[in-house]
């Protein structure tokens, strides 16, 4: 059996955890540079927002109608997530995460529906308890029917966190009660194609005939027909692909014409990516730098470009990104251009465990930089955060990204720590 725990309305219940202000009131959550809804709380569904709509553009409504907008505090929403996740993994035999606010959970088999359902709401009141972040858990023979189940379980408060689709007639009634294009697994362009077909709920798809699936979908869409009808496909991690490729970008809040500035914010990037690296055990073989323009503007010119480099054995170590990644954007910087966004990207991956060593590169100073990097991890890791120790040129990025409303980083600065005053 298969359950997902799904964190409700995540960013704004982390907002909430520590700003009870914001409960029962509209509050939506905006991406980098306060550019568009990424979360929003149900009080602000209600009012007709949704996900996706730029500030700009919603900027009068929400005064209009109180609705608090907030800038992301994407490294308090990361810490919560540790927690709720560190929590559900010490109530259940294994879980896999699969985003930043849900995760599936595997369980044992033979329970009865009661049994499953209490553990399920054992899980969220304790996730609540814990964490302060509500969740909902639904729980089914397959991943898919689990998603399905975790949306009645928000949706409806008198499955009171948890339901369970365990037999035929439930899974039925669940996928009757579901829209095509609500299925995990099914797009916006899949869902076009079905209801071509006259296909609109869950329970037509599940339907179909072996010949009907082969003629409609494509091999992942086969294994989503498959689950529906209560088939797992592939065990927790076993369809999981190596990774091949990492990336780290961002968006200016405002355009940044010099280079050093620009510099300052590709070695922030560069450092990111390499401390990831180092978390997964992975080594880059080869990198890509880019910059563009803003393209929505076409008073300033436009200019976009990229350089790419070979590292002549992987590496993980921030100096050696950091120099790479500097070489990189000297070659394709232009002046008399705003640069509105700057990444890298990671093209070939290596296990760390398994590096080609090269003969021209020497043994001693590649264990002087694993070491230095361990002390540089330590270090940064004791500390709640991960620029106490950083390179010359480091700045961090936030510093070019506008969050004018941004919250405090309450669990991870110390001197964003909740004050109590007696």
């Amino acid at each position: 059996m298969f359950g997902l725990i799904d964190c409700n309305n995540f960013f704004v219940s982390c907002e909430r955890v520590f700003n009870p202000a914001l409960r029962d009131r509209p509050v939506i959550v905006f991406s980098n540079n306060d550019g568009c809804a990424v979360a929003l709380s149900n009080e602000a569904k209600a009012l007709g927002l949704k996900r996706g709509n730029p500030f700009f553009q919603i900027k009068a409504f929400c005064s209009a109608n109180g609705v608090i907008a907030l800038s992301g505090n994407h490294r308090l929403y990361g810490d919560m997530s540790s927690r709720v996740m560190a929590t559900v993994s010490s109530l259940v035999p294994a879980i896999e995460i699969y985003s930043i606010d849900e995760a599936f959970i595997r369980l044992t088999e033979n329970e009865t529906k009661d049994d499953y359902a209490a553990l399920g709401r054992d899980i969220v009141r304790t996730v609540r308890r814990s964490t302060g972040i509500p969740t909902a858990v639904g729980i089914a023979p397959t991943r898919t029917l689990a998603k399905v189940a975790a949306r009645f379980a928000k949706k409806y408060a008198g499955y009171r966190g948890c339901c369970v689709i365990l037999d035929e007639v439930s899974r039925r009634k669940a996928l009757t009660l579901t829209q095509a294009g609500d299925v995990w697994g099914i797009g916006r362009r899949l869902t076009k194609k079905l209801a071509a077909y006259g296909l609109t709920t869950a329970i037509q798809v599940a339907d179909l005939t072996k010949e009907q699936v082969g003629s409609i979908f494509n091999i992942t869409g086969e294994r989503t027909w498959r689950e529906l009808n209560g088939v797992p496909c592939g065990d927790a991690g076993v369809d999981e692909q190596p990774q091949k490729q990492m990336c780290c970008s961002r968006s200016f809040g405002d355009p940044i014409d010099s280079f050093e500035e620009l510099a300052a914010a590709v070695t922030a990037l560069a450092t990111t990516i390499s401390r990831r690296l180092r978390k997964h055990k992975l080594c880059a073989l080869s990198m890509t730098v880019f910059i563009y323009t803003n393209t929505f503007r076409h008073d300033g010119g436009e200019y976009s470009n990229s350089a790419f480099h070979a590292f002549e054995e992987a590496k993980s170590d921030t100096m050696s990104l950091v120099s790479a990644a500097t070489d990189c954007l000297r070659k394709i910087f232009r002046r008399g251009y705003g640069y509105k966004k700057a990444g890298i990207l990671i093209n070939e991956l290596s296990d760390a465990d398994a590096i080609q060593q090269s003969l021209f590169v020497s043994h001693d100073d590649r264990d002087k930089r694993l070491r230095l990097m361990k002390a540089f991890d330590a270090i940064n890791s004791a500390s709640l955060t991960h620029d106490t120790v950083h390179t010359a040129s480091y700045l961090p990025v936030n510093e070019f990204v506008r969050h004018e409303n941004s919250s405090r980083c309450y669990t991870t600065k110390l001197a964003d720590i909740i004050k109590i005053t007696i």
